[in-house]
């Protein structure tokens, strides 16, 4: 099973901090969730962190997390154009792998081009380092689907795991009901 994560993950250039430990609700098909505040570091000394959106992690396998993704994140509008939220997944998903999840999935809408842009650029980042990233696909949403429910119709469907070799004979499409 999964440790659920640390309290704070941090890098030179941004903190999250955990403000939540959500846990699963089976009802829903919701898996249980971290949820962090994306932070960067104040320029002044002793001034610490600048709050900029959220994120969050989820763990487990199932249809939800397919086309929901296990990481999710938002960034405020004033700190947008600054790569926070490719900053905030490459900890995420190194948290991830540090709790033995073989692979992640991230989700975006096909028509949100700046938080597209920033998964092909991680993309990019984890093919470059001799790491597996690739979008799997653009699919439709399933008519049950909570996402589907509230208006969203597609996802961009990217997969991230620490090697090749991690993803042999395990196939994410699966999850697909």
């Amino acid at each position: 099973m999964y440790a659920l994560g640390r309290e704070l993950l941090q890098d030179q250039s941004v903190c999250l901090i955990l403000t939540e430990k959500q846990p699963a609700d089976p009802e829903r098909n919701w898996a249980p969730c971290n949820k962090y505040k994306i932070c960067q570091p104040e320029k002044r000394p002793f001034f610490g962190y600048i709050p900029v959106g959220g994120c969050d992690l989820r763990f487990g396998y199932n249809e939800n997390l397919y086309y929901g993704g296990h990481i999710g994140y938002h960034v405020d509008e004033r700190y947008q154009g600054n790569h926070m939220a490719l900053k905030a997944a490459r900890l995420l998903l190194q948290e991830a792998w540090n709790n033995n999840m073989p692979y992640i999935i991230i989700t975006c809408n096909p028509d949100n081009i700046p938080s597209r842009r920033t998964l092909e650029r991680l993309a990019e980042e984890y093919q470059s380092s001799g790491r597996y990233a690739k979008m799997l696909e653009i699919v439709d949403l399933p008519p049950h689907n909570d996402m589907y429910q509230d208006g969203e119709r597609q996802k961009c469907i990217f997969c991230f795991s620490p090697s090749e070799e991690e993803m042999r004979g395990r196939d994410p499409m699966k999850l697909k009901g």
